[in-house]
């Protein structure tokens, strides 16, 4: 099973909450939103990927099945 993030930029509020419990995974654009990258999700980072999904105060980032 591989996952990756998926950011739904409509719900995104940018408060950055996601790039500071993931920062292996997601940095910031010039205004302050995420830059989620496309690769899969290494099973050791899995723990890391679902805090940050879970701490979303939008419900903007999901761990998706490819």
């Amino acid at each position: 099973m591989t996952e990756v993030l998926r950011l739904n930029p409509l719900r995104c509020d940018a408060q950055g909450l996601c790039a500071e419990l993931f920062p292996e995974w997601i940095s910031f654009d010039d205004w302050g939103y995420p830059i989620i990258r496309s690769d899969e999700i290494p099973p050791q980072l899995r723990e890391h990927a679902c805090r940050a999904v879970s701490s979303c105060p939008r419900v903007a980032l999901a761990l998706v099945e490819q």
